[in-house]
Order: structure tokens, then sequence, then C-alpha cells
């Protein structure tokens, strides 16, 4: 029985690769700097955003980068740039509610990243029993103990759960946690073969297949 329904964020929720590689590149030309290209930004995609920059932008200043990021970011988001959530995506999860499934979300996302998806007019509100990031988890994926705090504080055990996510270092998580996971490929920024078949549960094309598919686990 599947109890909980934990739910990656960026291009598995929501499609969020293409606008972060706008705003980070609107940051970078804030700050002067030559842009990104778009190879090197879905070469490190997954990876923690302050990680990822001295990749995607060598010898950036990071504290810099980290002042200008949340005010470009909240600009983003106010004009709708940013986790556009699709109906039939919020439609899903509406029908994991209904069969009476707990929704969590786990991302590598930092809380301020984060913050506004759990606030009380979002539309995820009546959908999203609660959510893990940098915040309030002390591992990051692909570590498996990213799940430690989400599993002892829902008193989960891991074959209770299934993870959704759209990345090798989601299913390697889930994988070493001991937990189902579905591959997302909707974003098509990944391509099942680019998984590690062994941490591979099922493969959904879009994200509104995935009730049938835990129904059929």
């Amino acid at each position: 029985m599947i109890k909980a329904v934990i739910v990656d964020v960026d291009d598995t929720l929501c499609m969020t690769e293409a606008a972060s590689f706008d705003l980070e590149n609107d940051v970078l030309a804030e700050m002067g700097r030559p842009p990104m290209s778009r190879a090197v930004h879905l070469a490190t995609w997954g990876e923690i955003l302050l990680d990822a920059m001295p990749h995607r932008s060598p010898g950036i200043d990071l504290t810099h980068f980290s002042t200008l990021f949340p005010v470009r970011h909240q600009r983003y988001l106010a004009e709708g740039r940013l986790d556009v959530i699709p109906p039939e995506n919020l439609a899903a999860l509406d029908r994991l509610v209904l069969e009476g499934r707990t929704v969590l979300l786990l991302t590598s996302r930092a809380e301020q990243e984060v913050r506004h998806l759990l606030e009380p007019d979002h539309v995820l509100a009546a959908r999203v029993t609660g959510a893990y990031h940098q915040g309030n988890t002390r591992f990051r994926k692909p570590d498996p103990r990213a799940f430690d705090e989400l599993l002892a504080e829902r008193r989960l055990a891991p074959h209770e759960c299934v993870y959704v996510g759209d990345s090798p270092g989601d299913a390697l998580a889930a994988g070493g946690a001991g937990i189902p996971f579905i591959a997302c490929l909707q974003s098509g920024v990944r391509r099942l073969p680019d998984f590690d078949p062994r941490f591979v549960t099922a493969a959904v094309d879009v994200f509104p297949e995935i009730p049938q598919v835990i129904n059929g686990l």
C-alpha cells in the first residue's frame, strides 16, 4: 500500500529548466558577466544552484550572485515565468489525494526558493501536506539520507512511499533509501537510458500518468 507520494519540483511537478536558464543568465548579465551556454546549464541541471554556478560561470563571485538572485527570482515569480504548475498536473495531485495518499515535496532547492510554494493561498496548499528542502534536511540528493527527516517525521516506511523525479540522482537517492522510484520524462531533459535501471520502478512520459502507474504497483 503506497501511503505517500513524494514529488520532486523542478522538471517534475513543473517545467523549470528553460526558465531557470533565462533567470540565471539575467543575473549574470546584471553582474556584467557573459551568458552561459544552454549545454553547460543542461549538463549541470539538478545540482544545487550555488554548487553549479562556478561550472556555469567560472570565476563567478558567489556572494554577489547570491545577493542578486533572490530579487530576480521574485520578479520571475511575479511575472508568472517560473514555477507554473500545469492544470493537468494539479488534477493528478487531486486524484492522489482523493485516493487517500499523502503528497509531499522533496527538492534540493534552498528554502527561499520553495517558500512561495507553501503559502496558504498557493494552488498546492490543499494538495501538498509538506515540503522538504535545504532548510529542513541535512543531506542532499543523490544521498539516500535526503529522505531521513521526511520518513522520520511522517512515520513512514520506505516501502509505503514512492518518489517521482526526473533525474538519475533522484533515482539513486530513492533506490538507496529503499523507496520505489518513478521517472518522469516530461521535460525531455533526460531519457530513460540515462537512468540506472536497478533504481527505476516505472517511468511515465507525462506527470498526469502518475496516479494510474501507482495504482498498478
